[in-house]
C-alpha cells in the first residue's frame, strides 16, 4: 500500500511517526511524509491535541483528508493517530464518521494490523488469506516499533544530517496547564544502551546532529536507574555515537542535574544551547501552575547556567493570559524577559485544558488581553534577539548547511536548532557544498531572526 504519513504538533510526534514509518515499511508498504503527496491508498494523521490551535489545525487536516477521499481521489482510506484521538477518540468518531480508523498514542501495531486488512481488502482476497497475511506481517512490524534494537530501519522526515533522539516516554510532572500527562502517561524511560545503539544507527546513516528530546529531557532515569541520568546519557552520546553535534531540548527547571551541565562544557559536540521552557517569572503564578520552583529559584539557575556556559544559547517559551495573571504579574514577566535577554524565545496565550487543574480556575483573561501580552513580550524579544544579532557581525562560526534556496546557502550556527530558531543565509555558494556540510561563515549582516554571512 502507498501510505501518506501527515504528522502535526512537535517533534515528538515526528519520532513517533518515523518509528511507525518503519514498521509500515518493513510490512511492504511504502510510506510518504508529505500532505501534498498525489497518489497514496492512505492517508494517516498524527494528531496534536496540545493546545487549541493545535486541536484545530489536526481538525483541519483531517477534514482536509476527507474531501479528498469524498471527490475520489488520492487517499482511499483516512485514519487518525495520536495525541488529539488519545483524549477525544468518542467524540471525533461521531462527528467525523468518514474516518476509516482511529488509533491513540499507544496503537501502532494496531495500524500495522489496519493497513494489512485493508490492503487485503483492497486486493480481494478470501478470508483465510486475509487472516493469514495479517498476522505474519503484524507480528514482524509491532517487535519493531519504536524500538532500535528491532533492526527495523527508522525513515527520517527530516532533512537526512539531523533527527531526533526521544529518550522517554510520558511525563511525572503536574503543572496545572497540561494534559500531556492525560494523554501519554507517565513517566517511562529508554534504557541508555538502547538510545547509545539508535545513535548509532542514526550517524551511520548520515545523521550529524542528535537533538534530544521527550516530555521533560531532565527527568530522565528516574524510572529505570533511580537517579536523574541525563549527565550520564549526553556522556555516552558525546563518546560514543559518533554525532558531531548533540543537541537538548525540553529541559524542566525544577532539580536541573548538574552533571549535564558538565556535559555540555566538556565536549565540544554538545551544542552550546539549552531549551528551557520556564512558562513564568512571578512566584505566585509559578506556584499555581505547580512547577516546583519559584522566582528566586529560577533566576539562580539562569545564573548557574552562564556561569558554567558563558557562550550558552538559552531558549525558553513563556505563558501569558494565565488565570488571574494581573497587569503588574505581565510587567514583571516584561522586566524578566528584559533582564534575562533569551537567546530565543516563544511565547503562547493561555488556554485551557480539559481535566487539568488549571481548568477550575476559568479563564478571566480576556482573548484580546492575552494577544496584546503576547505581541508585547514577542516585540520586546525581538529588540533583544537583533540586538545579539548584530553582536555578532563579524564573527566567525562553523555552520551546518541545512538546504539550498536558488543560489543561496541556508545553515545554522551551534546556537540555532532547525525550525525553531535563526537561519544563517549565504549568498556566496560553491557547488561542491551540500546539504548537512559543516561550513565557516564570517557574519557581515543581521536582522531579528536571521544572520547574513560569507564563506571563510
Amino acid at each position: 500500500m502507498k501510505i501518506n504519513l501527515i504528522t502535526l504538533g512537535c517533534s515528538k510526534n515526528t519520532v513517533d511517526s518515523e518509528h511507525l514509518a518503519g514498521a509500515l515499511r518493513e510490512a511492504g508498504h511504502t510510506v510518504y511524509f508529505d500532505r501534498r503527496q498525489p497518489d497514496c491508498d492512505i492517508a494517516i494523521v498524527n494528531t496534536c491535541g496540545f493546545i487549541n490551535d493545535a486541536k484545530e489545525e489536526s481538525i483541519n487536516a483531517l477534514l482536509g483528508q476527507i474531501a479528498i477521499k469524498t471527490r475520489g481521489r488520492k487517499a482511499r482510506r483516512v485514519m487518525a493517530m495520536g495525541c488529539l484521538v488519545e483524549r477525544y477518540k468518542a467524540e471525533l468518531s461521531q462527528e467525523m464518521p468518514e474516518v476509516d480508523g482511529w488509533f491513540g498514542t499507544k496503537e501502532w501495531a494496531a495500524i500495522v494490523d489496519a493497513v494489512a486488512a485493508e490492503e487485503e481488502r483492497a486486493a480481494g482476497a478470501d478470508k483465510n488469506s486475509r487472516e493469514s497475511r495479517s498476522s505474519r506481517k503484524s507480528s514482524k512490524s509491532r517487535k519493531s516499533i519504536g524500538s532500535a534494537s528491532s533492526g527495523a530501519a527508522r525513515p527520517l522526515s527530516t532533512p537526512a544530517h539531523y533527527a531526533y533522539l526521544k529518550i522517554s516516554e510520558g511525563c511525572n510532572r503536574s503543572c496545572s496547564y497540561c494534559a500531556i500527562p492525560l494523554i501519554r502517561g507517565a513517566h517511562r524511560s529508554r534504557p541508555i544502551e538502547e538510545l547509545v545503539e539508535e545513535a548509532q544507527q542514526l550517524v551511520q546513516g548520515g545523521v550529524k546532529e542528535l537533538i534530544v528530546i521527550a516530555q521533560d529531557t531532565t527527568y530522565y532515569g528516574l524510572d529505570l536507574y533511580h537517579r536523574r541520568a541525563l549527565g550520564e546519557l549526553l556522556e555516552r552520546l558525546a563518546t560514543e555515537s559518533g554525532a558531531q553535534w548533540i543537541r537538548l531540548h525540553y529541559t524542566y527547571p525544577t532539580s536541573f542535574p548538574a552533571d549535564a551541565i558538565d556535559a555540555i562544557a566538556r565536549h565540544e559536540n554538545i551544542c552550546n544551547y539549552i531549551d528551557i521552557p520556564l512558562q513564568h517569572i512571578n512566584s505566585r503564578i509559578l506556584s499555581s501552575m505547580q512547577r516546583g520552583i519559584d522566582r528566586e529559584g529560577t533566576l539562580r539557575l539562569l545564573a548557574s547556567f552562564r556561569q558554567k556556559l558563558p557562550d550558552v544559547a538559552i531558549r525558553t517559551t513563556l505563558i501569558v493570559g494565565y488565570p488571574g495573571e494581573t497587569e503588574q504579574e505581565f510587567e514583571e514577566l516584561k522586566d524578566f524577559v528584559r533582564s534575562a535577554r533569551f537567546d530565543r524565545m516563544g511565547c503562547f496565550a493561555y488556554s485551557p485544558e480539559e481535566g487539568t487543574p488549571a481548568e477550575g480556575l476559568g479563564d478571566p483573561v480576556p482573548q484580546e488581553e492575552k494577544e496584546r501580552r503576547v505581541g508585547e513580550l514577542m516585540a520586546l524579544q525581538e529588540q533583544i534577539s537583533l540586538e545579539k544579532n548584530q553582536a555578532r557581525i563579524g564573527r566567525t562560526y562553523r555552520c551546518i548547511v541545512d538546504r539550498r534556496e536558488g543560489e543561496m546557502l541556508v545553515a545554522r550556527t551551534e546556537y540555532d536548532s532547525p525550525e525553531v530558531d535563526d537561519e544563517v543565509l549565504i549568498r556566496q555558494s560553491r557547488p561542491s557544498i551540500r546539504q548537512g556540510d559543516f561550513v565557516w561563515v564570517r557574519i557581515t549582516d543581521a536582522l531579528e531572526n536571521d544572520l547574513m554571512g560569507e564563506l571563510v
